[in-house]
């Protein structure tokens, strides 16, 4: 394993251990939920606006560190960002912030936090959902 992929899976065993944006907002404008019955990975979302700006995200869930990790780096990537901005964000984004290669069903944990924040996007702000995220045999959201 190089230097480079061992930095990475320490900074992802710290988000694991210590999750940034982890809890529930009291008074969210947006809420939604999603599992991965394959694996038994579970996130929730809570969204706060400043008017279109993402003022304020939190989560809690349980599952496996990939899944857990990339939700709560997911958290330091979208706060002051523009809703629709978010709603259009690629998975590619969040998987270069994740930083290390992931087998297909690790992927799956990895975009589990992502696909449950664009649901609370499009039900808090009307964003579109995503078809991948609508129609995902594999992941249920609500």
């Amino acid at each position: 394993m190089s230097e480079f992929d061992q930095l990475y899976r320490e900074v992802i065993l710290d988000h694991y251990r210590n999750p940034r944006g982890h809890g529930v907002l009291e008074h969210p404008d947006a809420v939604a939920e999603g599992q991965n019955p394959l694996c038994g990975d579970e996130i929730s979302i809570t969204l706060a606006f400043d008017g279109d700006t993402i003022s304020d995200v939190r989560f809690e869930g349980r599952g496996c560190a990939i899944s857990q990790a990339a939700t709560s780096m997911l958290t330091e990537l979208v706060v002051g960002r523009d809703a629709a901005e978010v709603a259009r964000l690629p998975k590619e984004e969040l998987l270069e912030e994740i930083g290390i290669p992931l087998t297909p069903v690790r992927l799956k944990c990895a975009l589990l936090g992502l696909g449950v924040l664009k649901v609370a996007l499009n039900k808090g702000k009307g964003t579109p959902l995503p078809e991948e995220w609508s129609s995902s045999d594999d992941l249920s959201f609500r």
